[in-house]
């Protein structure tokens, strides 16, 4: 027989089983819902990063480095000229004759090796009388070698195979900076007979790789530098501004100032003070975005046009069209029939004259403010060619309907 005292004790476990039982599941339900919250804020988590991600991609594409965009004082380049003869032709030199310069070239040349040839009859055509150009490059060192440039001034037909005698090279002030000589290599060629001949490339220039020798250096100290001018290779009030707004916030305020759309002074700051090759490496390498004018570039002899992306065009209406007239001429032959007694072959002149009105082109409404790609569907909407739109946007230009500038190369 079951007492009351056991039977509360039964009752009181069971109670205490199913509370249990019910918690366990109720802490495994919040367990799964946690792990699904947090599995999904992950995934938020993730796609947020990756979002920043491609957001910080497209604008460091959008950016470009101070240094493609700019120069700086001092770091420039300087061109070399000069004048030689290029002998070993075989036979397509200049002809002595018709060249006097190749002529007295060869003559003085010959007279300062000891050898007089001043009354001799020089029929030469090994011959070629050329000029040389060259690089000089920023900071170069007496020593290193650069590249030239040849190119015959004469009647020569080719320098294939030929050999560039000491060429001294000067600059802009008169003096050598350089001393060229060595085998020329040619990408062309030239081939005749006597019925055709054929021509690839230009075979009257070639180059000399590490050609020329340094002799004389342009002196040029960056270290005694406390200020550096930043030269904008394409001159704009907005762009020098925001390189000085880099420039300002990378090493502090008041190191730079804007003196022109196309300089930028840049004070050297005393962390800086004697590495101004530091600072400028430093400064290169931060990012800016350009500013860029609105302008359309045309070049009328090969058709290209190029807009920029600020182009604007106001509300203008356009129509193009041309009248063709077409005349073919076929003539035809008429002879009497085989055998006939009478009749002679005689040319009847037939004449057949087309009209092109253009009366399928329509006219096209462009709106105000339409964009660079707006105008371009516009235009091949009408089927305009590349000629016909150069008309059509000097005309826009002209009527006051285009915000751009036209530059015609």
């Amino acid at each position: 027989m079951v007492t009351l005292e056991a039977a509360n004790s039964w009752h009181e476990n069971r109670f205490n089983f199913q509370h249990q039982t019910t918690m366990t599941s109720r802490s495994v339900d919040m367990m799964t819902k946690i792990k699904r919250n947090s599995r999904a804020f992950a995934q938020i988590v993730g796609a947020a990063v990756i979002f920043l991600a491609a957001v910080s991609a497209n604008t460091a594409q959008a950016q470009t480095r101070i240094k493609d965009i700019v120069d700086f004082e001092g770091v420039r380049e300087n061109m070399l000229i000069g004048y030689g003869l290029v002998v070993g032709l075989n036979g397509t030199g200049d002809g002595l004759g018709s060249s006097i310069f190749t002529y007295e070239s060869l003559v003085g040349m010959l007279e300062r090796l000891g050898v007089n040839a001043r009354d001799k009859n020089l029929s030469t055509k090994n011959v070629a009388a050329v000029m040389v150009t060259a690089t000089l490059p920023p900071f170069s060192r007496q020593g290193t070698r650069i590249d030239v440039a040849i190119s015959a001034i004469g009647d020569a037909k080719s320098l294939l195979g030929g050999q560039l005698l000491v060429t001294p090279l000067v600059g802009a002030d008169a003096e050598v900076y350089a001393v060229a000589q060595g085998s020329i290599a040619v990408g062309g060629f030239s081939a005749a007979g006597n019925a055709a001949s054929i021509t690839s490339g230009v075979p009257t220039n070639g180059r000399i790789s590490n050609g020329a020798i340094i002799e004389r250096e342009i002196g040029f100290s960056m270290a005694k530098m406390d200020a550096v001018h930043i030269s904008l290779r394409n001159p704009d009030f907005t762009t020098a501004r925001r390189i000085t707004k880099a420039i300002n916030a990378y090493i502090g305020g008041g190191t730079s100032q804007v003196l022109d759309p196309a300089t930028v002074r840049m004070i050297v700051p005393e962390s800086y003070r004697g590495r101004a090759v530091a600072l400028i490496t430093d400064i290169e390498q931060l990012r800016i975005t350009p500013d860029m004018a609105a302008k359309v570039v045309i070049d009328e002899q090969t058709g290209v046009i190029v807009m920029g992306e600020n182009v604007r065009i106001n509300t203008v209406a356009i129509a193009q069209g041309n009248l063709t007239i077409r005349i073919t001429e076929t003539p035809q032959v008429s002879q009497p029939q085989p055998f006939a007694e009478q009749g002679e072959t005689v040319t009847v002149p037939r004449t057949q004259i087309d009209i092109d009105e253009d009366k399928d082109n329509k006219l096209t409404i462009l709106a105000k403010s339409v964009t660079l790609q707006e105008l371009v569907d516009g235009l091949n909407a009408l089927g305009v060619g590349p000629r016909d739109m150069i008309a059509i946007l000097q005309a826009i230009k002209a009527a006051g309907a285009m915000q751009a500038e036209i530059e015609v190369l």
